[in-house]
């Protein structure tokens, strides 16, 4: 009976041509409910409603699509498409079903705040590595890290490290060249060709890094989770029932051609 009438009012909402605006006001308890301490369900609202008014074709996404990636980041506790930089919400094409769906992506910034959220962790760092900077690395029952950068002209970027050290004195770090990032990159992000990728390639590149390094961390399941939904598509059931909780979600990869972040247009 219940079920009925939540497909009943959804279906009358979707009638009268709802916006995501319209939706994200409608999700707000849902909202209230997912979100951890660290953020205010009105400051989350105003960051995801200013997004959509400034990315067109953000607004243009298919709302269960939208719904999910708005829902993931706020479980999360992750301020979306702002110049913190800790998450990003991102239209693609999906030329299959010929719609416009939203990806949900972690930024590196992301990554740290949820890795310090776990309590563990002392510290953790990223950094990039140029050509004139003094920089040594071994692996091994010994291994050794040692990072001097240059003064004044630092040249080209070389390598990327993570390294992080829990409350309890345990140590990890893992290094990449910058090669091997663009690689790993081209092979297994659907969003290599816009997006963060584009126009912040080495904060992407130390999220590249801290991933790999925090598998080794003694991090709680909030994290494990981010790492895994991290550049999907997170369908909300329904479109925007709040009584469904975010872990029933479907998630799926990606498979769409990505939007231009500056114009949002959709490249076919």
């Amino acid at each position: 009976m219940e079920k009925n009438l939540i497909q009943k009012n959804t279906q009358n909402m979707q009638k009268k041509e709802m916006t995501l605006a319209d939706w994200v006001r409608r999700m707000e308890k849902g909202i209230e409910k997912a979100l951890p301490s660290v953020l205010t369900p009105e400051r989350f609202t105003r960051i995801v409603l200013s997004a959509i008014s400034n990315s067109p074709q953000l607004a243009q996404c298919e709302p269960k699509s939208f719904l999910g990636a708005m829902m993931t980041s706020a479980q999360l506790g992750l301020e979306p498409n702002t110049p913190l930089g800790q998450a990003y919400l991102l239209p693609y094409r999906n030329n299959k079903k010929g719609v416009v769906e939203c990806q949900f992506q972690i930024g590196y910034k992301g990554l740290i705040d949820l890795a310090y959220r776990s309590g563990e962790i002392k510290t953790i760092q990223a950094h990039v590595v140029y050509e004139h900077d003094d920089f040594e690395f071994e692996f091994g029952l010994e291994p050794k890290l040692m990072h001097k950068p240059a003064k004044g002209d630092r040249g080209d970027a070389i390598y990327v490290y993570a390294v992080f050290q829990t409350k309890d004195g345990g140590v990890g770090y893992d290094v990449m060249s910058m090669s091997d990032v663009l690689a790993h990159a081209k092979r297994y992000s659907k969003s290599y060709g816009t997006g963060p990728w584009q126009t912040n390639f080495e904060e992407m590149a130390k999220k590249t890094v801290l991933k790999r390094v925090l598998k080794y961390a003694p991090l709680k399941s909030e994290y494990v989770k981010a790492a895994a939904v991290d550049e999907m598509v997170i369908k909300a059931p329904e479109q925007g029932d709040e009584t469904i909780p975010v872990e029933d979600y479907e998630v799926t990869g990606v498979d769409e051609m990505p939007a231009d972040p500056e114009t949002g247009e959709v490249k076919e």
